[in-house]
C-alpha cells in the first residue's frame, strides 16, 4: 500500500491549490493523516492534521487559510489552500503512520 499525493503546482500570491492523498485499503480510513512540507533549506513540518474521526489540526502559519479534510467512501484527503503566499512554496507530503509517506507534490507560488 502506498500513498499518493497529487494537486501540486506553480500559482499567484493570492491563489489557491487542493492538493489530494489517497490510499487503498481499510488502514488509510481508519487512521490520522496528515500533510507536512518540506521548503529549500527547512526542516520538513506539519501543516495539517485528520483524525478517523473528523478532528482536525493546523499550523499555525496555515489556520484559517488552509483546510484539511477527508472523503471517507473514496479514501481520500484534501487539503484546501487559500490565500496562498510565496513562504508557502514547498515539496508538499501526506503521511499515515501505519503506511509511510506518499511521493511529494510540489507547490509553487509565485510573487
Amino acid at each position: 500500500v502506498q500513498l499518493q499525493a497529487s494537486g501540486g503546482g506553480l500559482v499567484q500570491a493570492g491563489g489557491s491549490l487542493r492538493l489530494s492523498c489517497t490510499a487503498s485499503g481499510r488502514i488509510f480510513s481508519a487512521n490520522t493523516v496528515s500533510w507536512h512540507r518540506q521548503a529549500p533549506g527547512k526542516q520538513r513540518e506539519l501543516v495539517a492534521a485528520i483524525t478517523s474521526g473528523g478532528s482536525t489540526n493546523y499550523a499555525d502559519s496555515v489556520r484559517g487559510r488552509f483546510t484539511i479534510s477527508r472523503e471517507k467512501g473514496k479514501n481520500m484527503v484534501y487539503l484546501q489552500m487559500n490565500s496562498l503566499t510565496p513562504e508557502d512554496t514547498a515539496v508538499y507530503y501526506c503521511y499515515n503512520p501505519l503506511i509511510g509517506w506518499g511521493q511529494g507534490t510540489l507547490v509553487t507560488v509565485s510573487s
